[in-house]
């Protein structure tokens, strides 16, 4: 028999699916689906329109005819986007390795050893190049970090002033991007030419500024940065990190805050994205760094061991207050980018570094007369009066795309893939749009540069950035770190609210082929028809999954989506001159990143209640809409809910969101139980954002990469955020199409998958999900269920009352799994106390059977301390994980070793999974913060 690919997406076979159908008490997925959902919800509609299910060649044999229709040109644009040389043992051992992209972000740490080392050398990487002491894990992209950095110096600073000045040489995407985050804030940005060191009047709370700029020019801020200070502003500088290998770094010059993107290190363009970018500051602001830091801390043997530190999940805990709405990284590029420093080290990067130099250093000999400015590293402003389209025409025909600035100006810029070849076709391209009394240039001349390599202080000193320059050597490095963490490589990743389903090699397959990979995102649109009709089919084919009327995929994560979705209802409803609309209805179950959404466009957050069965309490629902109907501008739901349950009074809630004048925001977070079942833009939502890195396969990548596209009925479809490169078009992100190169992957997914393949899949979501509630039930209760008993594609254990008998934990129960082989579920989220299960589609009967097995012995092994077995401190639990290294010193547990490392109900076949560290002191981490890699003598 032939299978198909969703046959080996959806892990149960049929036999497994009847026996766990049995279970269930149902006698088919189409009464499950019928006993699970609200009638009034179900819709089996739109997605006729998708194109019948494909096999996995016949795909990939059609997402090569479309990268081979893009035009892979010698990129010479810039704008923060340059061609890179990804060395080949980082292509095949990490970005294409599922051990490394299949991994989830790292709340457990003691089986993450390997990817929170790795962040920490690009920690380190970003602090060392910067001259900062502390940087985050990554941020989304270069102008979204410029945006955190906007607001963490209006956060940290002293200034009353509403205003923040900016160089008028900023990238213009970040501009846009900037603009759009400072609307809603209520602060004003003022531009203004500030390489002169002179600063406007009036006060500002901060000023930013750019190096190298748009231009290319390289200008001293140490001036600037004086005077700002002098004013009582702060000051953040976004900065190309490999300029800054030979340039004085920002933080030696004063610098506040540094912005940026590691893209050039050795992370493709790929038409946006994704990428890492960066964030770095002085210790002093350490505690006002947006997004995740990891740091040092040890473990329960006085070892030395990292941990997510201070901002770990810190919406769930401050939610409106929190600092940012960003809940995830781009941890698999800044991974990438931090191998990259570490394969070339510091002499490496230097040599790349004065070789871009040099390459634009011909070029402005060449042009000798014409450049605009002096100082610059690898970008060129060329002054052609009324000739730069003919320029970038010819450049064009010889396979280079130059930037048209405007109709008299022409910018080019150099990187690491730019030959001399090169240099010499775009001397020749300006051979006829050359002013009078400049000579026709010939030749490529010899030169090394110089001048501006004005940095004086050593950086990557570690031996993370001085051991690995060989190929065996990094070869080796990435698979010790990676032997240190659990993926989905290694077993299943049952966390709720997060659905780590299978990331299939045919969807990986394509991203990292060039004509995907090696575009650049502004060029022209000619250049790329392959990539934009992947786009085109995603948006049409989420729209009409969703039942909404129109989709961007400009938001990189689901907090961009989030962001872009409430951005639209409150632009929607000034523009009907409903100013007065400016509050924010959102369930006490919500996820966190909703409440810090809605703060971020200027709403104001009010908690609507949820019954003791987990559903939002309609009648506290009318008394909020009744308190604050003429100031309502919307809801935020998520459904199925976070608690894993199908509402069923769902379209009443809309229903009475609508009659007083809201709109209904849908968290896309849960859409894994809804595709092929129901459409949100149908049971009323206006607006969702969807993540594609949970439901439609693209990989977590260890907490990143992600995609959050964000769909909207037609009325709100003018409020889509445009193009960056447009002021005014209310971008979301830096690139058009955000992160444009991994879209291959869910249009895979759903091509092979069809409309009959997408729906089994939500169906086998949801009879594993209630398969496990009703087998690990009687052991730790199922906390909220629907109708018919039923929970959606989740469920809730909980631990409470347990936890209250026996003084065993839910973190006790996670360290636990880990000897078993296990990552742990969603600890206490969206309930204290409770552990969340997902097990999706892609799990087998035999390895959910393997985590039912794996729950129960340790429910045994809690009744064994609740009898006094084992005292409560002493235990197998309390003592999880347990390393090989903790078994040949002295052993004075009351329980062998034999059960620490081998417990009943752990298969041996599975293969042992030895955690790289005891359980970590996450308190004396950030007691003592440590987030640069510790020198050898601290460990």
């Amino acid at each position: 028999m032939t299978r198909s690919f969703a046959d080996r997406h959806i892990g149960p076979d049929r036999d497994e699916l009847a026996r766990i159908l049995d279970v269930v008490g149902v006698g088919s997925l189409d009464e499950l689906a019928t006993a699970a959902l609200p009638a009034s919800i179900l819709d089996g509609s739109g997605l006729e329109v998708l194109p019948p299910a494909a096999t996995e060649h016949e795909v990939l044999t059609e997402l090569a005819e479309l990268a081979h229709s893009n035009t892979v040109a010698t990129s010479m644009i810039g704008l923060g986007y340059y061609d890179t040389l990804t060395p080949p043992v980082l292509v095949r051992s990490l970005l294409e390795n599922p051990a490394w992209y299949t991994a989830y972000t790292p709340y457990q740490p003691e089986i993450s050893q390997g990817r929170l080392e790795a962040l920490l050398n690009f920690q380190t990487m970003v602090s060392d190049l910067t001259g900062m002491e502390v940087a985050n894990s990554s941020m989304l992209d270069e102008a979204t970090a410029a945006a955190e950095a906007m607001t963490l110096l209006r956060r940290a600073g002293k200034s009353k002033s509403a205003r923040l000045l900016i160089d008028d040489d900023l990238f213009p995407q970040t501009k846009t991007v900037l603009s759009t985050r400072a609307e809603p804030l209520g602060i004003e940005i003022v531009s203004a030419d500030l390489s002169g060191g002179e600063l406007p009047e009036g006060e500002f709370f901060g000023v930013l500024v750019q190096v190298p700029g748009a231009s290319g020019r390289i200008v001293d801020w140490r001036p600037v940065i004086e005077a700002a200070h002098e004013r009582g502003a702060l000051v953040a500088v976004g900065a190309d990190l490999l300029a800054l290998t030979l340039i004085t770094p920002p933080g030696e010059q004063g610098a506040d805050v540094c912005f940026g993107t590691t893209q050039r290190f050795g992370v493709p363009m790929g038409f946006g994205g994704p990428h890492a970018g960066y964030l770095s500051v002085h210790t002093k602001h350490a505690r006002q760094l947006p997004g995740r830091l990891v740091g040092v801390s040890v473990d329960a043997d006085g070892n030395k061991a990292y941990r997510l530190a201070l901002q770990t999940r810190e919406q769930h805990i401050r939610r409106e207050k929190a600092t940012s709405n960003i809940c995830t990284a781009q941890v698999l590029l800044a991974i990438v980018a931090a191998m990259y420093a570490s394969y070339h080290g510091a002499d490496g990067l230097l040599a790349i570094a004065r070789r871009v130099h040099a390459r634009a250093a011909a070029i402005a000999v060449g042009l000798d007369g014409v450049v605009v400015h002096e100082n610059f590293f690898d970008t060129l402003l060329v002054r052609v009066p009324g000739g730069a389209e003919s320029v970038v025409a010819k450049a064009k025909s010889s396979g280079i795309n130059l930037r048209l600035v405007d109709a008299d100006h022409v910018g080019i810029a150099c990187d690491e893939a730019t030959t001399e070849a090169h240099v010499t076709a775009v001397l020749e391209s300006f051979s006829t749009g050359l002013p009078s009394g400049v000579s026709d240039p010939g030749g490529v001349p010899s030169v090394t540069g110089g001048s501006i390599e004005t940095r004086t202080s050593e950086f990557l000193t570690h031996p993370a950035f001085t051991s690995h320059h060989t190929e065996t050597a990094m070869l080796r490095y990435l698979r010790r770190l990676s032997d240190k963490d659990i993926a989905l490589d290694r077993s299943m990743i049952p966390l709720g609210s997060c659905t780590m389903k299978l990331n299939a090699t045919a969807e990986m397959e394509a991203i990292t082929w060039p004509g995907f990979a090696r575009v650049h995102p502004y060029a022209p649109v000619e250049d790329a028809p392959g990539l934009l009709r992947v786009i085109t089919d995603l948006e049409g084919w989420l729209s009409a999954i969703t039942g909404y009327d129109q989709v961007s995929l400009q938001p990189n994560a689901g907090s961009q989506g989030e962001y872009a979705g409430l951005l639209a209802i409150r632009r929607y409803h000034l523009d009907r001159g409903d100013t007065h609309r400016d509050t924010c209805l959102i369930p006490s179950s919500a996820h966190g990143t909703n409440a810090a959404s809605a703060t971020m466009v200027g709403l104001r957050v009010e908690v609507v209640k949820c019954r003791e069965n987990g559903d939002v309490d309609l009648d506290d629902l009318r008394a909020k809409i009744a308190d604050h109907a003429d100031r309502l501008a919307c809801i935020m739901i998520t459904y199925p809910s976070t608690h894993g349950v199908y509402e069923h009074e769902v379209a009443e809630l809309c229903a009475l969101v609508h009659d007083a004048g809201g709109q209904v925001y849908v968290d896309g977070a849960n859409l894994n139980a809804l595709v092929g079942l129901a459409r949100p833009g149908r049971f009323g939502g206006d607006v969702s954002h969807l993540n594609l890195h949970k439901t439609f396969c693209i990989p977590h990548g260890g907490g990143g990469p992600g995609v959050g596209p964000v769909a909207v009925r037609s009325h709100l479809a003018p409020y889509l955020p445009g193009d960056p490169l447009e002021q005014g078009s209310h971008a979301v992100s830096a690139a058009k199409y955000g992160s444009a190169s991994i879209l291959p992957i869910t249009w895979a997914y759903i091509r092979m998958m069809g409309a009959d393949g997408l729906r089994k899949a939500t169906l086998t979501a949801i009879a594993s999900a209630n398969y496990i509630a009703r087998r690990l039930n009687e052991h730790f209760p199922v906390l909220y269920t629907g109708e018919n008993s039923m929970v959606a594609h989740e469920c809730i254990l909980d631990l409470r009352e347990i936890s209250k008998r026996t003084g065993v934990t839910v973190d006790d129960v996670a360290k636990r799994l880990a000897d078993y082989g296990f990552h742990a579920p969603t600890m206490s989220f969206p309930v204290a106390g409770t552990l969340m299960v997902e097990p999706t589609e892609s799990e087998n009967l035999a390895e959910l059977d393997e985590f039912i097995l794996a729950m129960t012995a340790i429910r045994a092994e809690i009744d064994q301390v609740a009898a006094g077995v084992w005292p409560v401190e002493d235990n197998p639990l309390r003592g999880a994980p347990h390393t090989a290294a903790c078994l040949v010193g002295e052993w004075d547990h009351p329980y062998s070793r034999e059960v620490a490392v081998y417990p009943q109900g752990l298969d041996p076949a599975r293969g042992k999974v030895w955690p790289a560290v005891r359980r970590i002191d996450g308190a004396y981490g950030d007691r003592n913060l440590v987030c640069s890699c510790p020198p050898l003598d601290a460990y």
